[in-house]
């Protein structure tokens, strides 16, 4: 996103956009007849994963740009909280507390690897800043809602349909909301096509596909905080290929968020 040449949720546009083609060849090539009687069964629930993804995109791409890298991934990974919260009021299904317990403790985790490795690259407490830190809160809302509704249609909707569906709806509100907010919309250079294309590719076609059809064989709950291993993923890529080494309140960060994952994937199983 940081080195994107179109603005923020133009760039979110590209992502869903370009990776298209990719996701309705695998789509109608795989679920074949399945794929139209999922979408005319589950109009409402694929337009939902898309407004909700959608949403996610535009605000976390907006808090990269006001605040540090480092608050937006944290903010963002705030999801299990809500996802939770969200299971707990719409479903009755109330956490338990080795649940609990390894949220806090990968939540705290993942708060000690990214700030740790930020520095003092933040702007400070500036306006800009807290605006980018309460989207960064605005998007984990929206990623929570996202999980939510994917663990409830995964089940039911193979992972090819729901990908190009979803995808579809989320190029039909992205494209507008970056016309209207006036943004740059077209990448300049070849190097910016490349960049909006290995988004499309790698973070959306591969990428969340993979986290969709994950949800479908794992509690709504534990998949969220598997998620944390975003993060972690992150500054391991960063020690590998661009020599950004870990210290070790960072190393202290990972270990939590392993324990983290830990306990709540004990809190699943004894669950059932």
């Amino acid at each position: 996103m940081r080195f994107s040449e179109a603005g923020p949720v133009a760039t979110a546009f590209w992502r869903v956009f370009l990776a298209l083609p990719a996701l309705w060849i695998w789509a109608l090539a795989s679920d074949g007849p399945g794929h139209w009687r999922s979408v005319r069964a589950h109009p409402g629930m694929l337009l939902l994963i898309g407004f909700f993804f959608a949403g996610d995109l535009a605000f976390w791409h907006w808090s990269i740009l006001l605040t540090s890298v480092a608050n937006a991934t944290l903010l963002s990974n705030l999801a299990p909280i809500f996802v939770t919260l969200g299971a707990w009021w719409l479903f009755r299904d109330a956490p338990k507390k080795l649940f609990l317990g390894g949220l806090v403790a990968a939540l705290a985790g993942t708060a000690l690897l990214i700030g740790a490795g930020s520095g003092q690259s933040a702007s400070g407490h500036s306006g800009h800043a807290l605006l980018g830190d309460a989207l960064g809160v605005v998007t984990a809302m929206f990623y929570a809602g996202y999980q939510m509704a994917v663990t409830r249609l995964r089940a039911k909707v193979a992972t090819a349909t729901l990908m190009a569906w979803s995808c579809l709806v989320m190029s039909a509100l992205l494209l507008p909301a970056a016309l209207l907010m006036g943004e740059q919309i077209l990448p300049q250079t070849a190097t910016g096509w490349i960049t909006v294309i290995a988004l499309a590719l790698v973070a959306q076609a591969a990428g969340q596909s993979l986290i969709a059809y994950a949800m479908a064989h794992l509690p709504g709950t534990f998949s969220s905080v598997g998620l944390l291993w975003q993060p972690v993923a992150a500054a391991l890529f960063a020690w590998v290929l661009i020599g950004e080494t870990m210290g070790t309140l960072q190393f202290a960060g990972a270990l939590l968020v392993l324990a983290g994952i830990a306990l709540a994937r004990r809190s699943a199983l004894l669950k059932k």
